[in-house]
C-alpha cells in the first residue's frame, strides 16, 4: 500500500520579507507538522506557535488540522496596532 503525497505550501510574511515553501507531505500531515517540515521557524525565530494563529487560505484553523491537496498553510502575525487606531492616526495626520 503506497502513501499518497499532498502538494502544499507554507507561507509567512513580514513587512520586509515573505516566504512560501512548497512541500510534498504525507496525506496524514497536520498544519503543525507542515510548518516544522518547512523549517520556517528557524528563519523567523519570532514565530511562536503557542501565540501565533495559523490558517489555511485565510481561515483560522488548529495546529492539529489535517491538510488536503493544494492547501496553503499560513502563519499569522499579531497586529502591531488596532485597525481603528490606525485609521484615527491617519485621519489626524491628514488633518481631518
Amino acid at each position: 500500500m503506497s502513501v499518497e503525497l499532498l502538494n502544499i505550501e507554507v507561507a509567512y510574511a513580514r513587512s520586509d520579507k515573505q516566504v512560501i515553501v512548497a512541500l510534498q507531505v504525507d496525506e496524514s500531515c497536520t498544519v503543525e507538522q507542515a510548518i516544522e517540515l518547512a523549517d520556517i521557524i528557524r528563519q523567523f525565530p519570532e514565530i511562536d506557535l503557542a501565540k501565533n494563529k495559523v490558517g489555511i487560505f485565510s481561515r483560522v484553523c488548529f495546529l492539529s488540522t489535517r491538510l488536503q491537496e493544494n492547501d496553503r498553510v499560513e502563519i499569522y502575525r499579531s497586529l502591531a496596532i488596532d485597525p481603528m487606531e490606525a485609521r484615527r492616526q491617519r485621519a489626524v495626520k491628514q488633518g481631518r
